[in-house]
């Protein structure tokens, strides 16, 4: 578990790393030391103030330190999701920021998938997605539904994940923190 104390300095890292990506200048300087030079990979997700989803990108692994990976994660949020336009600075101030730091994946089978705890990874072929473990708890979704939108989401078919010799199904969990609206 990462403490609070080290939760607000990944917030305070991402928050950074959003508004350079916005102003178009360099990624702050990842600090030494915990929780930044831990390794592991990490989600992060931009919401506007109302709870819209404003941007989510994520790398499994990581792209070296914790550190640089929610600096490189947050800035692609902001400026390289490909289904929102970029980030402007203006905009920056209005956002929340959650981190999801992921544990390792395990192959499993469709029926041990519990929504809410796992995310869930399918793959078959070229074709891929993801779903972070809130995301079927935001959405109030069962099993089968989480399964079907994970499909969709990799541009396969909402049943595909019935078909257990054409896709593999991964699992993982994630520590999940962020800012609320109450302040940043």
């Amino acid at each position: 578990m990462t403490s609070t104390e080290e939760r607000r300095l990944l917030l305070k890292l991402a928050r950074a790393s959003v508004l350079a990506a916005a102003e178009g200048t360099a990624l702050p300087e990842v600090p030494d030391g915990s929780p930044f030079d831990r390794t592991g990979g990490a989600f992060v997700t931009l919401k506007t103030g109302s709870g819209a989803l404003r941007g989510c990108i994520g790398h499994f692994i990581g792209v070296g330190s914790l550190g640089d990976t929610v600096a490189a994660m947050a800035a692609s949020a902001a400026v390289h999701d490909p289904r929102f336009r970029p980030v402007t600075p203006d905009e920056v101030g209005g956002l929340l920021i959650q981190l999801s730091l992921l544990s390792p994946m395990s192959p499993a089978k469709a029926e041990e998938v519990v929504p809410g705890i796992h995310g869930i990874y399918v793959r078959s072929g070229p074709y891929s997605g993801t779903l972070l473990p809130q995301v079927a708890e935001e959405e109030g979704w069962d099993r089968e539904t989480l399964l079907a939108h994970t499909c969709m989401k990799a541009g396969l078919s909402p049943d595909a994940w019935k078909d257990g010799d054409r896709i593999a199904i991964q699992t993982y969990t994630a520590e999940v923190f962020g800012e609320s609206s109450e302040g940043n």
